[in-house]
């Protein structure tokens, strides 16, 4: 029998193998708009940037709003469905403005994400209609992540409402929300349709939330622009207060600095190890959760450029001084550079915060690849993290916290 089977096996054909080398190339192209009032009737660029590819057809749409913008504009509601009454042949709104929860809530409990997708699929919506999202980072990222997945992709349009969204996330091609305890543990890259970045929405922002988001252009400017870092600089004051004309200018700067790599920094997807724009992140993320979400993105990421900052001068990357001159601007923009949460550690005395590092890793896989500073403009990739000196440039916030020397 043993002898019969082996002949039967030395009779089967050599299995030929081939192999293939699929290329394929996609080109995006999507507009980003700053204008003043989209849904003033007299202002034809949402309607335009809806229509650009079928400008004889009538497009179905759902507006998803944070429930912190319909509170502090009580006309917008109104504002939205005149508009697409004034332009009914083009526009279908099929059901009035779904409101949703802003901030971190709304990534967090998954019954938002569902409820988006039930309202999505309810309305029938399709590949060519159009989820709008009105709101914070926190709610573009939710809403997007359920248009692309709905029927492999549904065109999202963004109206970002946060200086932090208009200036970073909102321009960029990323969606998510948060499982597992892990920020942004579930999402896609799906760039969106269009953003339309309407400064009117900055005036209603609570101060806090204004200050918060100057934080991502300090840290493009820190890793990109020494020349928009001076701008900051000379400006502060005009920033402080708010000034029109200074908010416009640093919003979109900080953007275009964003799209910019994203265009061109050869990894729009994030396919290898690194994530450049990221300076100061693998500390905010975890800080954002250890406060439980207290704390807003951008004051977390101003606490981890603190940190980043001063550990480049400690390993020799950054000069000394250099440190304490971020340290004052972002101190004079209102940041607090210091949350208790630094303060935990482990039985080990490592502090809790180290397990950042990890966590920023896994999220993309691959080498560990952090963003440090090697001058005002210039970031440079390293690829492990001293935790003694870590610790030590935690001990310098705590000091300077406690013992503040700028005015």
């Amino acid at each position: 029998m043993s002898n019969t089977i082996l002949n039967l096996a030395h009779s089967q054909p050599v299995l030929q193998t081939d192999v293939y080398h699929q290329s394929i190339t996609v080109t995006w192209d999507f507009p980003i708009v700053f204008t003043r009032d989209i849904f003033a009737v007299s202002n034809e660029h949402f309607l335009q940037t809806l229509i650009r590819n079928e400008p004889d057809a009538t497009h179905k749409l759902i507006v998803f709003l944070d429930e912190g913008v319909a509170r502090s504009d009580s006309a917008l509601i109104s504002k939205i469905k005149s508009y697409c009454h004034r332009f009914d042949s083009l526009l279908n709104l099929v059901c009035d403005p779904v409101i949703l929860p802003g901030g971190e809530s709304v990534k967090n409990d998954p019954r938002w994400l569902t409820l988006i997708q039930e309202t999505i699929f309810q309305h029938r919506l399709d590949r060519h209609s159009h989820v709008i999202a009105i709101g914070g980072g926190a709610l573009l990222d939710a809403a997007g992540m359920a248009a692309a997945v709905s029927h492999r992709g549904i065109r999202h349009t963004r109206i970002p409402t946060t200086v932090l969204a208009q200036n970073d996330s909102g321009v960029g091609v990323k969606n998510g929300v948060n499982h597992f305890n892990q920020k942004n543990y579930m999402g896609t890259f799906a760039p969106p349709y269009a953003v339309i970045n309407d400064y009117r929405f900055i005036e209603h922002l609570p101060a806090r939330e204004k200050i918060a988001g100057m934080a991502e252009a300090i840290k493009v400017a820190l890793i990109r622009d020494d020349k928009f870092y001076r701008w900051l600089e000379d400006n502060v004051d005009a920033l402080i207060s708010f000034d029109t004309d200074a908010m416009q200018h640093m919003i979109r700067r900080c953007a275009e600095l964003h799209m910019n790599q994203i265009s061109k920094g050869g990894d729009p997807f994030e396919m290898g190890s690194a994530r450049p724009l990221d300076f100061g992140h693998w500390s905010a993320h975890k800080l954002e959760i250890m406060s439980g979400y207290n704390l807003r993105h951008g004051e977390a990421v101003a606490i981890g450029m603190s940190l980043d900052a001063h550990y480049s001068v400690l390993t020799g990357l950054l000069a000394q001084g250099e440190d304490e001159r971020i340290y004052r601007l972002l101190e004079r923009l209102g940041f607090t550079l210091w949350h208790d949460a630094l303060g935990q550690s482990r039985s080990d005395g490592v502090p809790d915060v180290v397990a950042g590092i990890d966590d920023f890793q896994e999220h993309l896989g691959g080498d560990l690849t952090l963003t440090l500073l090697e001058s005002i403009g210039k970031g440079k990739e390293v690829h492990q993290m001293d935790k003694q000196l870590i610790a030590d440039s935690i001990e310098w916030l705590r000091l300077r916290h406690e013992r503040p020397t700028f005015c």
